[in-house]
């Protein structure tokens, strides 16, 4: 990025930011039915259960742009936490990155080759400033090279179930801007593609597993290199932060990302009343006209969510399972028991779904195989686990381990005892003459 292109852009967010507390962001509330976001796609989920909201073409895999930083982001927090790096190590910049840095029309930090730079400079320029040099050199500490780092990168994304991606290089932009240095056999017009629910995915992971990037991504402005050749003010791009245009109270990350085959794309996350959400917005449909559609188009997205979702009791607890109130119980003195589940489930309504409308599936364990338990049997005996579903809910969960947030144990409500040797002897008896005449 060139020092004026540098100068004029924050400028112009300045200038945001001064206007935003006069024009806060107009709230839109959209009934469920006829609700839809203006970009190409869409996605909101619940953080803590993964229970998906609202969905548009969340599976077809697509142009991220920048949003790909916060796959090397996770990489270099892991590293950290694991004692194999620190936010203090110095990070020399390669001839590679130093040119890409003053790369005119790209978000950057000015980097001088040679120089050192500490991994919590680069890793604030990454995620505040958008900094595609900054995670090309964090890469490059990381993996010894970029290549190498786009590998970790995509076996990072494996782990969490996402197979549909392509990912060839850490910032996400075209290749086209790189020259020379592309992944080996990746072609010169390749970019960084990913579905809204790979992008989700890798959102949730990042802050569960590191919530410190909040404090990082909910930082409007910061200095870059302070006391250096290198000192820049670093100014947000996400415009839903305190003091700027499209502020937005709650919201506190976390990236953006905009190339022309992408579009202009935000992963956003906001908390409201205690429950935190992702939204993930993808090539938002207005951009060229209004900078601020992607932020417009959240917004929207979060109103939709917290208006028309609540987290309700639909079954109570020791409700019987319409298809499994008893199991045979062998030997018992009574020859069945009532199981029920032991406890009552919670589950995101949407506000025009019926919640008395449930499926109920039960599984049971290896104890009650064949549906039949041997006496003598305890009250409260887990046998098995039900999953509980809205019938008119089919958009259910971000991941497949998301699925136990609506479950329940199964256990009897009663004891049984074993019967005596005669009644079982004469029980035998009795079945052995009524096989024969069956």
């Amino acid at each position: 990025m060139t020092k004026r292109f540098r100068f004029l852009i924050t400028t112009l967010l300045a200038l945001a930011m001064t206007i935003g507390a006069l024009l806060p962001m107009q709230e839109v509330h959209a009934a469920e039915t006829d609700f839809k976001v203006a970009s190409k796609a869409a996605l909101s989920v619940d953080f803590k259960t993964g229970k998906i909201f609202y969905e548009q073409d969340a599976d077809t895999p697509m142009g991220i742009a920048s949003v790909t930083k916060i796959i090397g982001l996770y990489i270099v927090e892991e590293k950290i936490k694991n004692g194999e790096l620190s936010w203090d190590d110095p990070v020399t910049i390669s001839q590679a990155a130093a040119d890409l840095s003053v790369t005119p029309d790209l978000s950057n930090v000015a980097l001088n080759v040679g120089e050192d730079y500490t991994v919590k400079e680069l890793f604030h320029a990454s995620l505040i400033a958008s900094g595609n040099a900054a995670i090309m050199a964090l890469g490059e500490k990381v993996a010894g090279s970029e290549p190498k780092f786009v590998d970790m990168m995509r076996e990072q994304v494996k782990k969490w179930g996402i197979t549909d991606a392509t990912l060839v290089n850490s910032s996400g932009l075209n290749n086209s801007y790189l020259g020379d240095n592309i992944y080996p056999g990746t072609a010169k017009d390749d970019e960084n593609l990913m579905s809204a629910k790979d992008v989700a995915i890798v959102a949730r992971h990042l802050i569960k597993d590191f919530p410190d990037i909040l404090e990082i991504s909910s930082t409007p402005t910061e200095t870059f290199a302070a006391g250096t050749t290198s000192e820049v003010e670093m100014v947000n791009w996400n415009w839903m932060l305190p003091g700027f245009l499209n502020y937005k109270e709650g919201v506190d990350g976390l990236k953006t990302g905009t190339t022309d085959l992408a579009g202009a794309c935000f992963v956003g996350t906001m908390v409201k009343d205690g429950q935190r959400i992702i939204t993930v917005v993808l090539n938002a449909t207005n951009h060229a006209e209004d900078p601020s559609a992607r932020f417009v188009e959240t917004s929207k997205l979060m109103d939709y969510t917290f208006d028309n979702w609540k987290q309700e009791e639909v079954v109570a607890a020791d409700s019987q399972i319409p298809d499994l109130k008893t199991l045979a119980v062998k030997d018992g003195k009574e020859l069945t028991v009532k199981v029920a589940l032991k406890d009552p489930v919670k589950l995101w309504v949407r506000s025009d779904m019926d919640k008395s409308k449930v499926t109920i599936t039960p599984e049971l364990n290896k104890n009650a195989k064949d549906k039949e338990l041997t006496a003598p049997v305890e009250k409260n005996t887990e046998v098995g686990t039900a999953t509980v579903a809205l019938t008119e809910d089919d958009l259910g969960y971000l991941e497949e381990s998301d699925n136990t947030a609506s479950t329940s144990a199964i256990e009897t409500t009663a004891s049984v005892e074993k019967a005596n040797f005669f009644v079982i002897a004469g029980r035998s008896i009795k079945n052995f003459f009524q096989g024969l005449f069956s």
